[in-house]
């Protein structure tokens, strides 16, 4: 069977498709010669949405490398802030000693103004007071004119006495140990006793008459009596009183925090002088310091 030429089969479908390029190719230069802004016009508004989406494209991939930006140079501030962080820690940890030593030796010096005694400061280089017979050991000795049974007193109120003396060193017997004793006076009952200590921060006074009235969170102060402290100085507060044959038994609380101790201040051999102690209790808080 004989095929058409422009019919429907691969020599009439190349004849068809030589002819439409040479059509389109014969209106593409007539149409050229003419004004052409019309079909810029017409390109124009044909590539809008193209170009619309290639801006979107172009910004979403810009926020997105921004963002990753932010993200890294946020991640490196927080790693720069946690190294900063645990520096400071570190620092404030080794420097917390020094700074509780600074301010103790503020106060102590605020102390020192209100002594009008020749006080000496002394550094706190070993504290064995939870040892048998055990005490505290300062680096001031003979080198700075220290005799045994000089009084050691901080801001807080008194330490103890010197025990021993050496020539760059010197111990001192808390009032908490068990052979240490202090001449003491109450605050609001005025009676007078023997201070005795009988374990880590706590002592109990002596020879007080039944027929006293000792009240409990009563101020403690020294005598003067012993001849190493002056009178009127802080020792503690009564915390408990129990009635015996013929005396009082007065549990104290000492106001010295003896366990956290840097700096002390010596008074000098017998010293001459009286405080005058508040006429009644000093109140406290729950934590066992005056208000």
């Amino acid at each position: 069977m004989r095929q058409r030429p422009w019919g429907w089969n691969p020599a009439g479908r190349r004849r068809w498709a030589t002819a439409l390029l040479l059509s389109g190719h014969v209106i593409w230069i007539l149409l050229g010669r003419g004004n052409s802004d019309r079909w810029q016009r017409a390109l124009g508004l044909l590539s809008t949405p193209s170009q619309g989406v290639s801006a979107k494209m172009m910004a979403w991939r810009q926020a997105r490398t921004d963002k990753v930006r932010d993200l890294e140079s946020a991640q490196t501030e927080l790693r720069n802030l946690r190294s900063q962080a645990v520096n400071l820690q570190l620092a404030a940890v080794r420097d917390a000693a020094k700074v509780q030593e600074a301010e103790e030796a503020t106060r102590l010096l605020g102390l020192k103004k209100q002594l009008p005694l020749e006080l000496k400061a002394a550094r706190i280089v070993a504290n064995v007071r939870k040892a048998p017979f055990g005490g505290m050991i300062i680096d001031q000795g003979e080198d700075l004119g220290l005799v045994r049974d000089q009084g050691v007193v901080c801001t807080e109120g008194v330490v103890g006495r010197i025990w021993s003396v050496a020539k760059h060193q010197a111990s001192v017997l808390p009032l908490d140990a068990h052979n240490a004793s202090t001449s003491v006076l109450l605050s609001r009952s005025r009676a007078t006793g023997v201070l005795q200590g009988v374990g880590p921060g706590r002592a109990e006074i002596r020879y007080i008459g039944s027929q006293e009235l000792v009240q409990v969170h009563e101020s403690v102060f020294t005598s003067g009596l012993d001849g190493v402290f002056p009178r009127g100085l802080l020792v503690g507060y009564v915390t408990a009183v129990h009635a015996e044959d013929v005396e009082l038994r007065v549990e104290v609380t000492l106001a010295a925090q003896l366990d956290r101790l840097y700096l002390v201040l010596i008074l000098p051999p017998s010293p001459g002088m009286e405080l005058r102690p508040p006429a009644g209790p000093v109140a406290k808080t729950e934590t066992g310091a005056p208000k």
